[in-house]
């Protein structure tokens, strides 16, 4: 896809919530479903630059498992416009948590499809190891599932992070029971949505995803308050990438109220995150 040019006005402090970072030197885990070609955090900062961001949200790529080197590094060089969401054991220490908060990190990911490390057993343990931080717990899983979870969920007693609106794969109507459970997750005040990568569950492709555009524009309109968007960059395992800057685009689409795009790129993040 060709690039393409900025459709809005970025406001000032605006956040990429879902990136990974590959770097040279820091070998796969076993549980790795793909080899990641190159992509450093310097290169980012370019990526960065020409969509017109300030701030990012690192997240550890389920190719490195529990070691959270190459992500605490990217954290170092990005420094205080960074964030992390990390992969730790549920029987790690408060020291090593500790260190964890120190180097940026403000969350744990639950990466529930193939490649992912933490299982469902883990889940309220490390909910409650990572609440007295304010850390939120990141989940990835295929949205169709929300219905049978949506109890499970509400109990954790902290904040949510749901990536790739939902990731529902195929995408259902808005008034399936799987989406009005997400959304009744949204409705209890601690759920967040990443408006992200619709290419990840999209059955009707590109350029326009509509059918995740939908689902989309109605978490964006309904909930300006617990929305984020993130580009996924560098998009693992998609050949050829999409464009950055038309994912981004995409966001005008669903949120064409600037004032709501202010909420999602600057004011959501920067509460959830603590920037």
């Amino acid at each position: 896809m060709a690039a393409s040019n900025p459709s809005f006005s970025v406001p000032a402090g605006a956040c990429d919530c879902h990136i990974h970072v590959y770097e040279s030197g820091w070998p796969l885990a076993p549980s790795a479903t793909f080899v990641p070609p190159p992509a450093p955090a310097q290169a980012y900062l370019e990526v960065r630059r020409a969509l017109g961001l300030s701030r990012v949200v690192v997240v550890q790529p389920t190719g490195y498992g529990f070691d959270n080197g190459c992500t605490l590094a990217a954290l170092a060089q990005l420094g205080d416009s960074a964030r992390g969401v990390v992969v730790v054991d549920p029987s790690v220490d408060d020291a090593t948590l500790a260190r964890l908060h120190t180097a940026g990190a403000r969350g744990v990911r639950f990466m529930m499809l193939p490649g992912g490390v933490l299982p469902w057993e883990a889940l309220e343990p490390l909910a409650a190891r990572i609440r007295p931080l304010g850390w939120h717990i990141n989940l990835q899983i295929d949205g169709n599932g929300f219905a049978q979870l949506e109890e499970r969920l509400a109990r954790l007693d902290l904040a949510l992070v749901v990536d790739h609106v939902g990731r529902f794969m195929p995408p259902p109507s808005t008034r399936a029971p799987a989406f009005r459970a997400l959304r009744a997750l949204m409705d209890r005040g601690r759920c967040w949505v990443k408006l992200s990568a619709p290419y990840e569950s999209s059955v009707t492709g590109g350029p326009g995803y509509e059918d995740v555009g939908v689902l989309a524009a109605e978490l964006a309109q309904d909930y300006p308050e617990r929305c984020l968007w993130a580009s996924n960059w560098p998009h693992p395992n998609r050949t050829p990438p999409p464009d950055n800057q038309h994912l981004m685009n995409l966001l005008a689409e669903w949120a064409p109220d600037p004032a709501v795009r202010q909420r999602i790129l600057v004011d959501n993040p920067r509460e959830l995150y603590g920037f």
